[in-house]
């Protein structure tokens, strides 16, 4: 019962600071005198409290029993908890109080997803260190890039609105799009450094495990597809300057392609086919 009140606070939690910032952010033309919309000192630090419980919530799901209980609830839940993780300690070095508004609600939703899809059986082969490696990066890289797709929509949506007459205040006190266009760049590079790390740990993982190099399934395919769109962003950048739209679409499509390729084949292994 107290692991159930842990999920049901944890995402009450998530859901009025999501409520709070769409409500005195978001959803609030700014005034026009400008100038930027001071943080409250608790405004800064609400988010501990849930992100607390969400990582106890993930640890007795996640560790329960025997092994590794990482299903496709705990899969999300924890990418997206190490997300607002990330985010909330990179707000102290960067202006990111739009992504607030984005990154509650989604971590709302993720926090009660392994009680929804709760692990059919443990993983197997967690006792291999190269595995335990794999998986870590696997998810710091997911979760790089889940920042770098939510970073990617907002930026969608300062530019749409950039002439709009009546801003909400929130994309008025943003940074300037190059400005964060350069630090939408910086977090796909350690994602896309972490995506490659991610897949050769998975060749070292198999060839420990199995004594043969990466098996090509789907997974690996999507993999393999994700890791080319992200290296051709950023050599598009690097060579041809690319920018704005362009760069916008292309971190979405990876991200989607990414998300295939872990998250989709577990969805159907476990939600559909039940396997």
């Amino acid at each position: 019962m107290s692991d159930i009140l842990a999920y049901l606070v944890a995402f009450l939690l998530y859901a009025l600071i999501g409520w709070h910032f769409w409500r005195t952010r978001w959803n609030v033309p700014a005034r026009s005198g400008g100038g930027e919309v001071a943080v409250a000192g608790w405004e800064r630090y609400a988010i501990v409290a849930p992100l607390v419980l969400h990582g106890y919530t993930l640890y007795e799901s996640v560790f329960a029993g025997v092994g590794l209980n990482f299903g496709v609830g705990s899969a999300v839940s924890s990418i997206v908890w190490l997300t607002a993780m990330i985010y909330w300690l990179s707000g102290f070095f960067y202006r990111l109080e739009g992504l607030q508004t984005l990154v509650a609600p989604v971590a709302a939703v993720a926090v009660l997803l392994p009680l929804a899809f709760p692990s059919l059986r443990p993983l197997a082969n967690t006792e291999f260190p190269a595995f335990k490696a794999h998986i870590s990066i696997a998810m710091l890289a997911y979760s790089l890039l889940t920042i770098a797709a939510l970073h990617a929509l907002l930026m969608a949506v300062v530019e749409r609105r950039l002439h709009h007459p009546t801003l909400p205040s929130v994309l008025t006190n943003m940074p300037p799009l190059l400005t964060m266009e350069n630090l939408l760049f910086r977090v796909i590079w350690v994602g896309f450094i972490l995506l490659t790390l991610t897949l050769i740990s998975g060749i070292v993982f198999s060839e420990e495990v199995f004594g043969q190099p990466l098996k090509f399934t789907h997974k690996t395919l999507f993999g393999i597809i994700s890791w080319c769109v992200f290296a051709a962003l950023l050599a598009g950048r690097q060579l041809y300057g690319w920018r704005g739209r362009i760069a916008i679409r292309w971190t979405l499509s990876g991200f989607v392609i990414l998300l295939l390729a872990y998250l989709g084949s577990k969805f159907v292994l476990e939600v559909i086919l039940h396997r």
